[in-house]
């Protein structure tokens, strides 16, 4: 009687076990399809956004209104546009890149920034008043950068 209850219990505590792995197999599986749904809705918006008619590039300029921008396309006009209902407006702050439908001028969608990030806050960056002498160690440099920048302005020929 003791030896088949040890029994049943061993086995019992076997398909805990086994019940607590699949569970954990069950999770990672539906995590992995979240992902992949994403991933799937992403490319059918891509897929979407290719078959459409084509898109011009531009550039938030200013914020008029509700719904009205000001954008420079990348042709070089400017145009008083409107925008999707389903874009974020909080988004297409002044600098945005942005697609605009070729037919009517409308804001489809917010693009990504051209150039990479890093370079990007570089441009906003301020060197500060740095004078040669607190350049250490690059002597041959800065005697280079002098005799090709700085002496043909100072003593044009």
């Amino acid at each position: 009687e003791e030896q088949k209850r040890t029994q049943v219990l061993t086995q019992y505590r076997k398909k805990l076990l086994e019940h607590k792995e699949l569970e954990s197999k069950v999770k990672n599986l539906r995590e992995q399809i979240k992902t992949l749904k994403k991933d799937y809705d992403k490319s059918e918006e891509d897929l979407k956004s290719l078959q459409s008619v084509g898109q011009i590039i531009g550039e938030v300029l200013r914020h008029l209104s509700d719904d009205k921008f000001i954008v420079k396309a990348s042709s070089g006009p400017r145009y008083v546009v409107g925008c999707r209902t389903m874009i974020d407006h909080a988004k297409l702050t002044s600098g945005t890149r942005v697609a605009l439908d070729m037919t009517t001028l409308t804001i489809m969608r917010a693009l990504p920034r051209e150039v990479d990030p890093v370079v990007y806050h570089m441009l906003h960056e301020d060197p500060g008043n740095v004078s040669y002498s607190q350049v250490g160690g690059l002597s041959d440099q800065i005697r280079e950068l002098r005799e090709v920048i700085e002496l043909p302005l100072i003593n044009p020929e």
